[in-house]
């Protein structure tokens, strides 16, 4: 008999492991998939880096790391808060964990009690929605559309916020809307939540280098929310550095401690290895970096012109990250004979089928009316799943 617990039996699986998933399989298959589900850099590390990993080994970095990360290694990173964000974050202040979902839930789990509240702006990153409730929190959505880049006010939060309101989270750049907050739009949230002393912010800034308008603003940068931000950040995106998991905090040291106990109950701490590896990563030259994100743009603006010649598609315009995240409500009510589009999934499945593309609903990051376009792909991949989608679209009536 199979009795498994209320917390499991409330998590939904992640839509975007779900989908890549789905790719894998029908590609063993033998179907020509093209996967723009994921959001995966499609570079290497760079070889810097793998090196470093491999120096690691032959230094014996093979036994049980600190659980809060490698001192040089958190050093490094409050360094890098200092030299370019201007935030003053002493090592103590850091911990580093297996990749950057670890560090947010960490972070859920030491702030949350049974029915506090969470505030997320909608479009927000799949995984939110289920760390909340395994903290046992209560979601609170402020919606946006594409009308606005899906950009939320100071005022619209202000109305968000109740007396249970714990923790308010966001991702800038942001993951799937590819919207950037300026620090005018952040000031007047800083400027919000001072009147609200009681609320924490979890700034996700994982894809702080893929910006695309010059500067990385972090609302932890204003005196008002000194002792209550935590800004999470990793090597993932940046470096290409996904399956290495290293993601980080920096944060109120009472904080940063709680998040070491409960992560020394549950992982311990992040690899030895990939810690050697991150420590080059944020220390050494950046200029790979700055490679990755100007190829990161030229695809933006491709994806941005091919969509603009599919009739139906309404784009936003990304300013950083590696998605776009169009309106497609357009489609809603047609069919091509055989197969009902009534929503983002509908077209998700038959885009899937029809056009050998994987993408992601965009109800899994709280907007119904939305697909996920990963470009963290080559040109030639873009280029012929943007002409697939084009062609399967044209049949639905």
């Amino acid at each position: 008999m199979e009795v498994l617990s209320h917390r499991i039996n409330r998590l939904a699986e992640s839509e975007t492991l779900q989908m890549a998933k789905l790719s894998r399989e029908l590609r063993s298959k033998g179907f020509d998939i093209i996967d723009l589900s994921l959001g995966e850099p499609d570079f290497q590390t760079p070889a810097h880096i793998c090196e470093a990993a491999k120096k690691a080994i032959d230094e014996g970095y093979t036994k049980y790391p600190p659980v809060a990360g490698f001192l040089d290694l958190r050093q490094a990173i409050s360094e890098k808060f200092k030299r370019e964000n201007n935030l003053t974050f002493s090592p103590e202040q850091i911990i580093v964990s297996t990749g950057a979902k670890q560090s947010i839930a960490n972070v859920m789990m030491v702030l949350l009690d049974p029915g506090d509240e969470v505030i997320l702006l909608s479009p927000y990153w799949v995984s939110y929605r289920e760390i909340i409730k395994l903290g046992e929190g209560t979601m609170v959505v402020v919606s946006s559309t594409v009308e606005t880049n899906f950009k939320t006010t100071a005022e619209e939060l202000e109305k968000a916020i109740s007396p249970r309101t714990k923790i308010f989270c966001f991702s800038s750049p942001c993951n799937p809307s590819g919207t950037v907050y300026s620090k005018e739009e952040l000031q007047s949230f800083a400027e919000v939540l001072a009147r609200h002393p009681g609320i924490f912010v979890i700034s996700d800034e994982i894809y702080e280098h893929i910006n695309f308008t010059g500067k990385h603003e972090s609302i932890a940068q204003f005196e008002s929310l000194k002792d209550r931000v935590i800004v999470v950040n990793g090597c993932s995106k940046a470096y290409a550095m996904t399956g290495w998991r290293v993601g980080y905090i920096g944060a109120p040291l009472w904080i940063a401690k709680a998040c070491d106990k409960m992560q020394g109950q549950i992982t311990s701490g992040t690899c030895s290895i990939a810690q050697r590896a991150a420590l080059t990563a944020i220390t050494a030259d950046q200029s790979e970096t700055t490679r990755m994100t100007a190829e990161f743009r030229k695809r933006r603006d491709l994806v941005l012109s091919m969509l603009a010649e599919i009739p139906g598609i309404k784009s936003n315009h990304p300013e950083g990250a590696f998605y776009v995240f169009p309106d497609v409500s357009a489609f809603f009510g047609k069919s091509n004979g055989e197969q009902l589009i009534m929503n983002g999934e509908d077209l998700c499945n038959y885009l899937i089928y029809h056009a050998h593309v994987t993408l992601v609903t965009g109800k899994a990051f709280g907007d119904e009316n939305c697909i996920r376009i990963s470009y963290a792909a080559s040109e030639e991949k873009l280029k012929e799943a943007l002409k697939r989608m084009k062609d399967a679209l044209a049949k639905l009536s």
